[in-house]
Parts: structure tokens; sequence; C-alpha cells
């Protein structure tokens, strides 16, 4: 085995739609060594222009739209949807996040290309899924977000649902993209198969998965999970708490003897000989005295003193962390969460993708790149046009 193997070498994949679910899942795809071919509109996707930029592309693009091959094509062209074809006849998988029913429009289908590429793994992302009377809707991770469940329990009982400051359902639903384009592949390379199937992910559902013992909890006793601000529903203690220098830190004492070890670390050894604090479903029904106890010790500590008397009594305790923290952090520096890449000479820090792998991890190649930047590459290396016809091309502004 080389060492620059990595698991997803030799395999390609079509990127198409753009903004958040589709791309991500392309880049986790590229990470592990696909090679991925993103086709971009002439005007190249949205997210080059969101939030910071330097030198005309946002910062976050450059993180994006690593190791990924960058080709403008004009889908709304019937020349343009032709190449497409004729590249998703070449690829292992095709990923896709349009609203359903328009690759069909467009002649892109599954069951449109699968004569011409029988294993094929095509991967779709929507807000609802391919089926279902709500499989037309727009469905942005915002919306799919409290549609499946996690808005609901997610803020301070009595106010308004909170969201997260990111677009979590799309990076979710593209971690479970990539997992079922995983299982396709491995269910191809079986004896006898060799056939590709569709993968179909939903954001709602993808959020969904997340929701734990809510639905069993709801159906086999009644009980609805509520919003329960910075504390678990039902799990005591497990909290954030302000300390005295103004940061908060994260204390999960709810295990039976993590929650001893906690309260005499506390000065509370009256609260951690209680029998009647002894087990979780004793704790719940103190949860209000055991926070205030916990609360007025950090109120009174430095989060420094918190972290390092609970650590010494091996109470999992933590900082909550901005990204200026995390970049300075010794645990990030140690475990590689940081590559290092250059954009025009200047130096621009990402984040790495996730999982790690010890024999064949992944790794940033090339920061996202230039729209259109491989057009040449892959327009005559992959689909054999000479110069007239990408000049012809051009002139159309069916590519960049």
């Amino acid at each position: 085995m080389s060492e620059t193997d990595r698991p997803l070498e030799g395999l390609r994949v079509i990127e198409m739609g753009q903004l958040l679910a589709g791309p991500f899942t392309g880049t986790i795809l590229a990470y592990f060594g696909a090679e991925v071919i993103k086709v971009e509109p002439p005007g190249g996707d949205p997210v080059r222009g969101w939030r910071l930029l330097r030198n005309g592309t946002s910062l976050w693009y450059r993180s994006l739209g690593r190791n990924k091959k960058s080709v403008t094509l004009d889908l709304k062209s019937e020349r343009g949807r032709e190449l497409a074809g004729k590249l998703i006849e070449t690829a292992d998988v095709v990923v896709e996040n349009f609203r359903p029913g328009m690759m069909e429009k467009w002649g892109l289908g599954p069951e449109q290309v699968k004569e011409k590429n029988p294993g094929l793994v095509y991967a779709r992302i929507s807000g609802y899924g391919q089926t279902g009377p709500y499989a037309t809707k727009p469905g942005y991770a915002s919306v799919t977000e409290g549609f499946g469940g996690f808005r609901y329990i997610n803020g301070e009982p009595g106010q308004a649902p909170i969201r997260a400051n990111i677009s979590m359902g799309d990076t979710l639903s593209a971690i479970h993209a990539a997992l079922g384009i995983a299982l396709a592949l491995i269910q191809r390379a079986k004896p006898g198969c060799g056939t590709g199937q569709v993968v179909d992910v939903a954001l709602y559902e993808s959020v969904f998965n997340l929701m734990e013992g809510i639905v069993p909890e709801y159906d086999g006793a009644g009980v609805i999970r509520e919003p329960s601000g910075t504390t678990v529903t039902g799990i005591v203690p497990t909290n954030t708490y302000r300390c005295d220098d103004g940061k908060f830190v994260v204390i999960g004492g709810n295990g039976d003897s993590i929650f001893r070890r906690l309260m005499e670390a506390a000065g509370r050894s009256d609260m951690a000989e209680n029998p009647a604090m002894a087990d979780n479903a004793g704790r719940v029904d103190h949860e209000a005295e055991i926070d205030e106890a916990l609360a007025l010790w950090c109120a009174a500590h430095s989060s420094g003193h918190i972290i390092s008397t609970l650590e010494n009594v091996q109470v999992p305790v933590g900082p909550i962390y901005s990204v200026e923290d995390m970049m300075v952090d010794p645990q990030y520096q140690a475990r590689g969460m940081f590559e290092q890449v250059e954009i025009d000479g200047e130096p621009l820090k990402i984040p790495a993708i996730l999982p790690k792998l010890d024999a064949t991890p992944g790794r940033t190649d090339w920061p996202g790149s230039e729209i259109g930047s491989h057009n040449d590459e892959v327009l005559k290396g992959i689909l054999a046009l000479d110069d007239a016809e990408i000049e012809q091309l051009r002139r159309a502004g069916i590519v960049r």
C-alpha cells in the first residue's frame, strides 16, 4: 500500500448542485481521494461570494471547494446538459441537491442515465426526500431543522426556539450522503453485483436521525421532550455554568460515582452522601437544588480553577470554546485539526475533514480553485473535445 493511497482513489464523482449539502458531500469524498468534478454554472457556486472574501472569493469556499476540479456548464442549455450527461457516463458517483424532478427534467435522472452507466451510485439530497407529499417543497436547512424536530427542543422553555449559527441540517445531510454512498459502493463491489443504486437523503430526516429516544418515549409513555435550556431532560447534573471570570464551563456529573466526586470537590459533601441523590432518578427530583449549588460554586471561582479541580478528580468538565480558542489549543494542534493552504501566496488555515484513518488518511491537496479552472483538463481529457469545440462553447456562454 502506497503512503499516498486513500480509500476512494480511482473513483470519479460528479458533483452537481450548489450551496452546502451536495458540495460538502463532495468535499468529504474528495478529501479521501475521489476525483470530484464539480459542475458549476458559468457564474459559479453562490458560496463563492458568501461572507468574508479574499481576492474575490469567499474564505469559506477555499475549504468547501478543496480537492475539486471545477468545470462550468450551463445546464439550462441543451449542449450543457448533453456534456453533463457524458461526464455522468464516466462516473462512479453522482451527487446532486437540486429540487426533486429537476434532474429528470434535464434528462439526467437516475433512470435516464442507468442504461449507459448501470454501476452508477446516484446520491440525491433534498429538503424532504424524493417521495411523499412534501417532496417538491423547497427545503433549506433552516426550515428542515424545525420540521425534523431539532428546533423544537433547542432553546429556553417558553421562549422562541433557537437556531445554531451554522447550517447544521446541510452538514448533517452531507455526512449521511457520504455514508450512504460508501454503503452503496460496498454493495456494488460484492461478487455478482456490480450495479449502483440511488441514495436518497432528506435534510429533515438527517436531523430526525439525531432525535435519540424522543420517538419511543412519546409512543411508549406519551411524553413530549421539551426545550430545556442548557440542560438535558432527565439527566442530572449536566449543565453550563458561569464562572467569576465571565467564562462558561460545561460539567457532566450524571454518573453516580462521578456525582459524588463532583459534589465533594464543590464542597457539598452533604449532597454527595445524600441517599436521595444517589442515582439519576433521585437527582432529577432534586435538579434545581443541585444546579443552584453548582452555579454558586462556579460563580465564586475562575473557569481555570473549576476545570483543574474537576479534572483532578476525573469529573467530565470543559470550556466553551470560540474558534479563537480552538486555534491555539494543544489538543486541536496535536490532532491536526487545521491544515494550511496558500491563496495567491498568502497562508490560510482550513479545517481537517473527519473521520481520521490511521492507514489511509484523507488530506487537502489544494484549496477551492477558481471558477472553471479545470475546464480544459476535463473537456479535453475526459470528453475528448478539441480546442475549436471548447472555444465554441465559450462563445455560446455554456462554459466560462
